[in-house]
């Protein structure tokens, strides 16, 4: 059974950089033809939106307009994890960030959170002075 466990978050100042980490456990990347990983975040009260997601179909990389240019998503297949890399972080990206994953062939990024058939618990992140 696949296991997504979330890490690396924690309290930092505006214009800090963090780095949240998603290990996959029960199957290795490499044993699936596809696979998209994505990250989404949820704020208090509001709806789980997507942040970026990596796909081992055509090797593409999907940002939200926010965050494109401060957020690199990366997968690692020999770590069997994926990273995003948050920079120059502002107050509105605080949120519970939630890792995501699908598997199979064929299989493309999404920006729907229904999409996913995989999550992890999250992990928070609080940007605040």
């Amino acid at each position: 059974q696949v296991q997504l466990v979330e890490s690396g978050g924690g309290l930092v100042q505006p214009g800090d950089s963090l780095r949240v980490s998603c290990a996959v456990t029960g199957r290795t990347l490499t044993d699936y033809a596809d696979y998209a990983m994505a990250w989404f975040r949820q704020a208090p009260g509001k709806e789980r939106e997507f942040v970026a997601g990596v796909g081992s179909k055509d090797d593409i990389t999907l940002y939200e307009k926010s965050v494109k240019g401060r957020f690199t998503i990366s997968s690692d297949n020999a770590k069997n994890s994926v990273a995003l890399q948050m920079n120059s972080l502002e107050p509105k990206d605080t949120a519970v960030y939630y890792c995501a994953a699908n598997f199979g062939r064929g299989t493309y990024v999404a920006t729907a959170p229904s999409s996913y058939q995989n999550w992890g618990r999250g992990t928070q992140v609080t940007v605040s002075s």
